[in-house]
Protein backbone atom coordinates (compact mmCIF):
# COMPACT_ATOMS: atom_id res chain seq x y z
CA UNK A 1 0.00 0.00 0.00
CA UNK A 2 1.24 3.49 -0.82
CA UNK A 3 1.89 5.80 2.11
CA UNK A 4 1.78 8.98 0.04
CA UNK A 5 -1.55 10.70 -0.33
CA UNK A 6 -2.08 11.14 -4.10
CA UNK A 7 -4.58 13.98 -3.73
CA UNK A 8 -3.52 17.42 -4.96
CA UNK A 9 -5.05 19.23 -1.97
CA UNK A 10 -4.94 17.97 1.60
CA UNK A 11 -5.11 19.55 5.02
CA UNK A 12 -8.42 21.34 4.57
CA UNK A 13 -10.98 21.19 7.38
CA UNK A 14 -12.22 17.61 7.65
CA UNK A 15 -15.57 18.15 5.88
CA UNK A 16 -13.86 19.66 2.85
CA UNK A 17 -11.02 17.15 3.04
CA UNK A 18 -13.63 14.40 2.69
CA UNK A 19 -15.06 16.14 -0.39
CA UNK A 20 -11.52 16.38 -1.76
CA UNK A 21 -11.24 12.60 -1.90
CA UNK A 22 -12.51 13.16 -5.46
CA UNK A 23 -10.33 15.25 -7.77
CA UNK A 24 -9.49 15.71 -11.43
CA UNK A 25 -6.32 14.13 -12.78
CA UNK A 26 -5.54 14.70 -16.45
CA UNK A 27 -9.21 15.48 -17.13
CA UNK A 28 -10.51 12.35 -15.40
CA UNK A 29 -12.38 12.31 -12.09
CA UNK A 30 -10.30 10.30 -9.63
CA UNK A 31 -11.67 8.92 -6.36
CA UNK A 32 -9.50 7.92 -3.40
CA UNK A 33 -12.29 5.61 -2.22
CA UNK A 34 -12.70 3.90 -5.60
CA UNK A 35 -9.21 2.48 -5.82
CA UNK A 36 -7.46 5.72 -6.93
CA UNK A 37 -6.22 4.22 -10.17
CA UNK A 38 -2.45 4.51 -10.58
CA UNK A 39 -1.93 4.97 -6.82
CA UNK A 40 -2.55 1.23 -6.57
CA UNK A 41 -4.96 1.49 -3.64
CA UNK A 42 -7.93 -0.69 -2.86
CA UNK A 43 -11.07 1.06 -1.66
CA UNK A 44 -10.41 0.23 1.99
CA UNK A 45 -6.73 1.24 1.63
CA UNK A 46 -7.98 4.59 0.34
CA UNK A 47 -10.06 4.95 3.51
CA UNK A 48 -7.01 4.00 5.62
CA UNK A 49 -4.93 6.63 3.85
CA UNK A 50 -7.63 9.28 4.36
CA UNK A 51 -8.00 8.38 8.04
CA UNK A 52 -4.24 8.67 8.46
CA UNK A 53 -4.05 12.01 6.64
CA UNK A 54 -6.84 13.47 8.81
CA UNK A 55 -5.45 12.09 12.07
CA UNK A 56 -8.45 9.83 12.64
CA UNK A 57 -6.57 6.56 12.21
CA UNK A 58 -5.88 6.27 15.94
CA UNK A 59 -9.63 6.23 16.74
CA UNK A 60 -11.28 4.52 13.78
CA UNK A 61 -10.72 1.49 11.56
CA UNK A 62 -10.64 1.38 7.80
CA UNK A 63 -13.14 -1.30 6.86
CA UNK A 64 -16.04 -1.76 4.42
CA UNK A 65 -18.73 -0.32 6.76
CA UNK A 66 -16.62 2.79 7.38
CA UNK A 67 -16.17 3.17 3.62
CA UNK A 68 -19.93 2.97 3.03
CA UNK A 69 -20.63 5.55 5.74
CA UNK A 70 -17.93 7.90 4.40
CA UNK A 71 -19.44 7.68 0.91
CA UNK A 72 -22.85 8.52 2.40
CA UNK A 73 -21.41 11.53 4.26
CA UNK A 74 -19.41 12.68 1.24
CA UNK A 75 -22.52 12.72 -0.96
CA UNK A 76 -24.54 14.54 1.72
CA UNK A 77 -21.81 17.15 2.20
CA UNK A 78 -21.30 17.60 -1.54
CA UNK A 79 -24.98 18.38 -1.97
CA UNK A 80 -25.08 20.68 1.06
CA UNK A 81 -22.00 22.63 -0.02
CA UNK A 82 -23.26 22.92 -3.60
CA UNK A 83 -26.65 24.27 -2.49
CA UNK A 84 -26.97 25.25 1.18
CA UNK A 85 -30.67 26.03 0.64
CA UNK A 86 -31.42 22.44 -0.48
CA UNK A 87 -33.66 20.94 2.23
CA UNK A 88 -32.95 17.44 0.94
CA UNK A 89 -29.20 17.99 1.33
CA UNK A 90 -29.70 19.26 4.87
CA UNK A 91 -31.76 16.16 5.65
CA UNK A 92 -28.95 13.93 4.35
CA UNK A 93 -26.39 15.69 6.56
CA UNK A 94 -28.77 15.40 9.53
CA UNK A 95 -29.15 11.67 8.80
CA UNK A 96 -25.37 11.25 9.12
CA UNK A 97 -25.35 13.32 12.32
CA UNK A 98 -28.01 11.01 13.82
CA UNK A 99 -25.28 8.37 14.21
CA UNK A 100 -23.30 10.22 16.87
CA UNK A 101 -23.59 12.66 19.71
CA UNK A 102 -21.49 14.91 21.88
CA UNK A 103 -21.21 14.08 25.55
CA UNK A 104 -20.13 16.82 27.93
CA UNK A 105 -17.22 15.78 30.15
CA UNK A 106 -15.06 17.19 32.90
CA UNK A 107 -11.37 16.74 32.24
CA UNK A 108 -8.29 17.68 34.23
CA UNK A 109 -8.13 20.83 32.07
CA UNK A 110 -11.79 21.70 32.72
CA UNK A 111 -14.98 21.27 30.69
CA UNK A 112 -14.68 19.12 27.60
CA UNK A 113 -16.61 17.17 25.02
CA UNK A 114 -16.40 13.62 23.73
CA UNK A 115 -18.04 12.22 20.62
CA UNK A 116 -19.93 8.95 21.07
CA UNK A 117 -21.18 6.52 18.46
CA UNK A 118 -23.46 3.49 18.77
CA UNK A 119 -21.57 2.10 15.76
CA UNK A 120 -17.91 3.24 15.58
CA UNK A 121 -17.93 2.72 11.79
CA UNK A 122 -19.98 5.94 11.61
CA UNK A 123 -17.32 7.90 13.52
CA UNK A 124 -15.32 9.33 10.59
CA UNK A 125 -18.46 10.19 8.59
CA UNK A 126 -20.08 11.85 11.61
CA UNK A 127 -16.86 13.74 12.40
CA UNK A 128 -16.80 15.17 8.86
CA UNK A 129 -20.49 16.17 9.03
CA UNK A 130 -19.91 17.77 12.43
CA UNK A 131 -16.92 19.60 10.96
CA UNK A 132 -19.20 21.05 8.30
CA UNK A 133 -21.44 22.48 11.03
CA UNK A 134 -18.36 24.08 12.59
CA UNK A 135 -17.48 25.72 9.25
CA UNK A 136 -21.03 27.02 8.90
CA UNK A 137 -20.84 28.47 12.39
CA UNK A 138 -17.45 30.13 11.80
CA UNK A 139 -17.83 31.62 8.30
CA UNK A 140 -20.04 29.86 5.74
CA UNK A 141 -19.06 32.36 3.03
CA UNK A 142 -15.45 31.12 3.25
CA UNK A 143 -16.35 27.63 1.96
CA UNK A 144 -15.28 27.77 -1.69
CA UNK A 145 -14.98 25.76 -4.86
CA UNK A 146 -11.82 26.24 -6.92
CA UNK A 147 -12.42 28.82 -9.67
CA UNK A 148 -10.81 26.57 -12.28
CA UNK A 149 -13.45 25.07 -14.56
CA UNK A 150 -11.46 21.85 -14.69
CA UNK A 151 -11.18 21.45 -10.88
CA UNK A 152 -13.68 20.02 -8.40
CA UNK A 153 -11.75 20.71 -5.19
CA UNK A 154 -13.17 22.63 -2.23
CA UNK A 155 -11.27 24.77 0.23
CA UNK A 156 -11.82 26.98 3.24
CA UNK A 157 -10.63 30.49 2.45
CA UNK A 158 -8.33 31.60 5.26
CA UNK A 159 -6.89 34.55 3.36
CA UNK A 160 -6.99 37.85 5.23
CA UNK A 161 -9.37 39.57 2.83
CA UNK A 162 -11.36 36.45 1.89
CA UNK A 163 -10.67 36.60 -1.84
CA UNK A 164 -8.86 33.31 -2.49
CA UNK A 165 -10.07 31.79 -5.76
CA UNK A 166 -7.92 28.73 -6.37
CA UNK A 167 -7.48 25.46 -4.51
CA UNK A 168 -3.76 26.00 -5.07
CA UNK A 169 -1.96 28.91 -6.64
CA UNK A 170 0.83 26.57 -7.77
CA UNK A 171 -1.61 24.35 -9.66
CA UNK A 172 -4.92 25.84 -10.77
CA UNK A 173 -3.94 29.46 -10.18
CA UNK A 174 -0.79 29.20 -12.31
CA UNK A 175 -2.65 27.35 -15.08
CA UNK A 176 -5.23 30.13 -15.21
CA UNK A 177 -2.56 32.83 -15.27
CA UNK A 178 -0.64 31.00 -18.01
CA UNK A 179 -3.83 30.57 -20.03
CA UNK A 180 -4.66 34.29 -19.77
CA UNK A 181 -1.09 35.18 -20.74
CA UNK A 182 -1.23 32.84 -23.74
CA UNK A 183 -4.55 34.37 -24.83
CA UNK A 184 -3.16 37.91 -24.56
CA UNK A 185 0.03 37.10 -26.51
CA UNK A 186 -1.98 35.27 -29.15
CA UNK A 187 -4.24 38.32 -29.69
CA UNK A 188 -1.21 40.47 -30.49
Amino acid sequence: MTTTDPRPLTGEPIALDLLNTRWMRDGVLTDLFAGAGDAGLTRVEGVALWLRSTGLDDRFRADPPTLIHLLTAREALARAVADPADAGARALVDAVLEHGRIRATLTSEGPGERAEFADPAWGPAWTAARGYLDLLTAAPDRIRTCASESCVLRFYDTSRNGTRRWCSMTACGNRAKASRHYARTRER
